[in-house]
């Protein structure tokens, strides 16, 4: 190895978890302590219990969005087709226009 090149390592580096628990390891920081959010005695992995780490709110924009989408109402297909052709048969069911063609040009002129 060169000499010169390398980071100095510290052997003393203090691990701090936000649930109390800490533990000394070597790194190539030149900080003496380091502050962590998870550590092995509080992550859910190993402990077997559900914690949501959430800092950027992302659970619970989540979540406002699913209860938003749970008061809105939604029709299925079958019944917006079901719609379409009720619409449909109602709108055959009405006679068509008498008038012909000739009849529509002359009352456009009278109108304008």
């Amino acid at each position: 190895m060169k000499k010169g090149i390398h980071p100095q390592y510290n052997d003393n580096l203090t691990i701090t978890c936000s649930c109390g628990n800490s533990f000394v390891t070597g790194s190539t920081l030149e900080d003496e302590n380091i502050s962590v959010d998870i550590c092995s005695k509080c992550h859910p992995f190993y402990t077997g219990e559900q914690k949501i780490v959430d800092t950027d709110n992302v659970v619970r924009k989540y979540e406002e969005r699913l209860e938003k989408t749970k008061k809105m109402s939604f029709t299925s297909k079958k019944e917006k087709m079901a719609k379409r052709r009720a619409k449909m048969e109602d709108m055959s069911s009405k006679p068509a226009t008498t008038l012909s063609l000739r009849d529509m040009l002359e009352n456009a002129k009278i109108s304008k």
